[in-house]
């Protein structure tokens, strides 16, 4: 059987390879701690449950437009506003089944056979594939640990051509939780204006930023930067709500209805029961988004902490999102391992901890681990972690 040549050239999911692995030793009976999950681990807040069964009970349960509930758009209008002193028009917003979604109709719109879309690494696993998706051609650019992860203007500079369509910014970071400060992003603004390249602002994780820490939207900075910004942005991550698929996107109009046509004729509308919790995640009451970054922060500086004693292992302390990027090489090295895949590998078989290889995110010498599980699951695991490297450098 063959295959169109556009799923033949994906590249496979470390993370869901990792997951699989995990799943089947848990099925074996092992006790195996998985921290790849890219989800908070609290149950939807309560009010939001009951605006969707409320939704539901009143018989609103059929087709939306297919960008979104016009109640759910002006709540987003009103939290652009809020949040970022943005001014949108409702016309300008799409929502989407999860940001992921809005990721990928966006790029279906923008980009035509090898336009290229340049992706700063360490990168969310799923930009290249999106990219590719699309007929475009992902150049990647070297965010460097020295520079907390993030690319430069030089280096966007360097690596635009005739061809680049589009710059991806992700701040606050998935993989690493780095945050982009606002001299950061007009420097890189400037640059992306100059080439007349569009910026995809990535800010799911935008409410989960810790300590002194502040998310800013490069959209925000001048007019000309948000004509030149599409924000992707949903409730997933801020709101615990990744299972009911809302996202969406905010950005130049004639952007935003070409990626209205498309859904409309790929998926119709997001699930008209969501978008009724949507609007009432953003709504009503948010001390939920508080309780949870407490416990994120919490999470944050014990485990922090602990990981780095362990011997062979540095880390640099994200300022958002869930995840720790810690370096592993010399860790993987001190153990025997010629790579952080194989002592992932091994973390898996030998420790039970499942953990993701940052090759997956295109840097090879890193993991991620998640922090979004309890601190009893965190201290176990990462104790577990310290214990194996321990043992095999005969400590």
């Amino acid at each position: 059987m063959r295959l169109a040549q556009r799923v033949n050239a994906l590249t496979p999911s470390t993370t869901l390879a990792i997951t699989a692995k995990a799943k089947s030793l848990k099925a074996e009976g092992y006790d195996v701690i998985g921290l790849g999950a890219g989800e908070p681990d609290f149950n939807t807040p309560q009010n939001i449950i009951d605006a969707a069964i409320k939704s539901m009970n009143e018989g609103l349960t059929k087709y939306t437009p297919a960008a979104g509930l016009p109640a759910l758009k002006e709540e987003i209008v009103n939290k652009f506003k809020k949040d970022q002193g943005l001014d949108y028009e409702a016309s300008q917003i799409i929502v989407t089944n999860g940001a992921k979604h809005g990721l990928y109709t966006l790029f279906q719109v923008i980009l035509d056979e090898e336009d290229e879309v340049i992706i700063p690494t360490p990168y969310w696993v799923s930009y290249p594939e999106q990219v590719k998706l699309a007929d475009g051609v992902p150049v990647y650019v070297d965010g460097l640990e020295e520079n907390e992860f993030k690319i430069t203007p030089e280096q966007l500079k360097q690596a635009i051509t005739s061809k680049t369509k589009a710059v991806i910014i992700n701040s606050p970071s998935n993989p690493t939780g780095m945050i982009y400060t606002e001299a950061e992003l007009k420097a890189i603004g400037e640059v992306c204006l100059e080439h007349n390249i569009f910026i995809i602002s990535d800010e799911i994780y935008e409410k989960l930023v810790y300590g002194d820490a502040k998310h800013v939207s490069i959209a925000s900075l001048s007019p000309q930067l948000k004509e030149a910004t599409i924000v992707i942005n949903g409730v997933s991550k801020s709101h615990s709500m990744t299972g009911w698929r809302i996202g969406y996107a905010a950005g130049n109009k004639k952007i935003i209805t070409a990626m209205t046509n498309l859904a409309s004729h790929s998926t119709s509308n997001p699930t008209t029961s969501a978008q009724y919790g949507a609007i009432e995640a953003y709504s009503g009451p948010q001390d939920a988004l508080a309780e949870m970054n407490q416990a994120f922060q919490q999470r944050l500086d014990i485990i922090h902490r602990k990981l780095t004693e362990i011997p062979g292992i540095t880390c640099l302390k994200p300022k958002g999102a869930f995840y720790l990027f810690p370096n592993a090489i010399k860790a993987a090295e001190l153990t025997g391992y010629s790579s952080v895949d194989e002592f992932a590998a091994a973390l898996l078989e030998e420790a039970l901890v499942a953990v993701v290889p940052g090759s997956g995110f295109g840097t090879n010498d890193y993991l991620r681990l998640s922090y979004a599980t309890s601190l009893e699951n965190l201290e176990k695991a990462v104790e577990r972690i310290h214990q194996f490297v321990d043992k095999k450098i005969g400590k």
